[in-house]
């Protein structure tokens, strides 16, 4: 693969044939961004491999890359990043929902997480909840395969050669720009209803037309359109607006921005969102 390939991850931290992790691979053209093709991963040893292999990317990966600092100064755990995630993945799960179960119990109703400087402006859930959706599951299995595949991290960790930027995305950041709150998705079949489709359909063409403050357009075949409008869940979806997002990075890094778009005043605790 070329240097400049492209990534969007939608992640899953336990996927099945059911339910796969989705790749998104694309590339990176003046103004625009042509999906080239998506991968599959039933496993996360699949997927491990694949990161493993010896190809350069930019990749943005839904799942959260840091903790909030308020809750890793609370716990006693590392205050550097590579301590802190050293720790965490040495953890089990159900020693996290533990120690995050009692930080939420000791606070008030309405204020029971602590959140990341980056959870405001891109609207995410907080990178500690452990249901609904489990991203701190997620963190726990993604960032050390990430760190195994010797991905650099930029303002986190710096990996090796050949270059593979990862990055963290967020495809309900890019989907909210678009569609406001109408839902785009359901995994649950009964939800699965026209209204979302016709939400798909129109989320697709805008990111066809460019009309999101990245400023790029995206490049379908007709088949690529109708399996992004077609899959219910939205994971194929996702995956894409986490490529657009790697895209944008790219062009960042491109005039000369070697953080890829991230803010030099991020936290290198907490880490942050690209294009939030």
């Amino acid at each position: 693969m070329p240097a400049s390939v492209l990534l969007g991850c939608d992640f899953s931290s336990a996927p099945t044939p059911r339910k796969t992790i989705v790749l998104a691979i694309g590339e990176l053209h003046p103004g625009r961004v042509r999906l080239v093709r998506l991968v599959h991963f039933p496993s996360l040893l699949d997927f491990s491999e694949w990161l493993k292999q010896d190809q350069s990317w930019v990749g943005a990966f839904d799942l959260p890359f840091g903790l909030p600092r308020e809750l890793v100064q609370t716990l006693a755990w590392p205050t550097n990043w590579a301590g802190c995630m050293a720790h965490y993945s040495a953890l089990s799960r159900e020693q996290i929902r533990q120690a995050f179960a009692a930080f939420c119990q000791a606070r008030p109703v309405g204020g029971k997480f602590a959140h990341r400087a980056t959870d405001g402006p891109a609207g995410s859930s907080p990178s500690m909840k452990w249901v609904n959706p489990p991203v701190a599951f997620m963190m726990h299995a993604g960032v050390p395969l990430l760190l195994q595949a010797g991905a650099t991290l930029p303002g986190l960790h710096q990996g090796g050669e050949p270059l593979k930027i990862a990055l963290e995305g967020y495809p309900g950041l890019l989907a909210r720009e678009v569609l406001g709150q109408r839902s785009y998705k359901a995994d649950d079949k009964a939800r699965q209803t026209p209204e979302r489709l016709i939400a798909r359909k129109d989320l697709i063409t805008a990111l066809e037309h460019g009309h999101t403050r990245l400023g790029l357009r995206l490049k379908l075949s007709h088949a690529q359109r109708d399996a992004l409008a077609d899959d219910a869940r939205g994971d194929v979806l996702d995956a894409v607006l986490c490529l657009m997002q790697a895209a944008w990075a790219q062009t960042r890094h491109d005039a000369g921005d070697a953080r890829y778009g991230l803010p030099a005043q991020m936290d290198p605790l907490e880490g942050w969102i690209v294009s939030a």
